[in-house]
């Protein structure tokens, strides 16, 4: 390492410092949610899905055409095992969100019909040995493709009819791309281990939340974080979910695990922490409120 010279202003390093840790963090906020850490993070992988069967339907209430490529892939996690009693027993059932299917869901893609229209589709991956056994009774077939666009409908904000169509002869629209999944089924919000017992002894640091505008339709919704002691964003564990928001300052110095009223585009989020002010600035761009 290169040393310093004895005249430089020291107000200047720790500027330039300062502005490095918190580049850092940014960084740090947008490979997470991006889920792109895999040189970091063993537990996430690039995939190349197979293609299984091609849904059509519309969007409500205009109308619009849309595709689901329901794609299979023995990289992502196999649900609980399932009978067909227990199916239509849960299908029956007031709240049938207490069984989930893991599914890696992609960014919608504008693609061509048949009829040289414009159509915009999704790629959905589930487990291929569980897609397979669901193919062998249109029940579960029903079910795959209802949780599918349960899935797109939550992530997108969407409202998809229930008037689908399964295409006989394509089972992809488009070209097959890869998918950044998780190895580990986990929520996307980790939780702490046990080990850490990080909550014994941290305290739940003061907080602001506010939307921007104030008025209307809010576009961002902003954190301020209050973090007396913190000497850098080093020290943070921050984890922006579509609807929660985890931070953790180490050791053991704060914890804050909120949730608010707001879907949030995780994938443009950012992080900001002001070291003289120590506190942190969290801006979250609403995607449904």
């Amino acid at each position: 390492m290169k040393s310093l010279s004895m005249t430089t202003d020291p107000s200047l390093l720790n500027s330039e410092l300062e502005l490095q840790q918190q580049e850092e963090l940014y960084q740090q906020l947008l490979l997470q949610t991006m889920g792109k850490m895999q040189t970091e993070n063993p537990d996430s992988k690039v995939i190349r899905p197979q293609p299984g069967m091609c849904v059509k339907t519309v969007s409500e209430p205009d109308k619009q055409k849309v595709f689901i490529n329901i794609c299979q892939s023995n990289s992502v996690p196999a649900p609980p095992e399932l009978s067909r009693e227990e199916l239509v027993e849960l299908l029956q059932s007031e709240d049938p969100s207490g069984y989930r299917v893991p599914m890696s869901l992609g960014e919608p893609h504008t693609e061509v019909d048949n009829s040289s229209q414009g159509c915009t589709a999704y790629d959905v991956v589930i487990n291929q040995e569980f897609f397979q056994s669901c193919q062998k009774d249109p029940l579960f077939q029903q079910f795959v493709i209802l949780v599918s666009l349960e899935g797109l409908e939550n992530k997108y904000n969407l409202e998809l009819s229930r008037d689908w169509k399964v295409l006989k002869n394509r089972k992809f629209l488009g070209s097959v791309s890869e998918q950044n999944i998780r190895t580990k089924s986990r929520p996307v919000i980790q939780e702490l281990q046990p080990q850490e017992s990080y909550t014994d002894t941290a305290k739940r640091p003061e907080f602001t939340l506010f939307v921007e505008p104030p008025a209307g339709d809010p576009e961002y919704l902003i954190a301020e974080i209050k973090l007396p002691g913190v000497p850098s964003s080093r020290s943070l564990v921050l984890d922006v979910g579509e609807d929660r928001l985890v931070l953790t300052a180490r050791p053991s110095l704060f914890h804050l695990d909120i949730f608010h009223p707001f879907l949030i585009d995780q994938e443009s989020s950012v992080a900001q922490y002001n070291k003289s002010t120590e506190i942190l600035t969290v801006t979250m761009p609403v995607a449904s409120s």
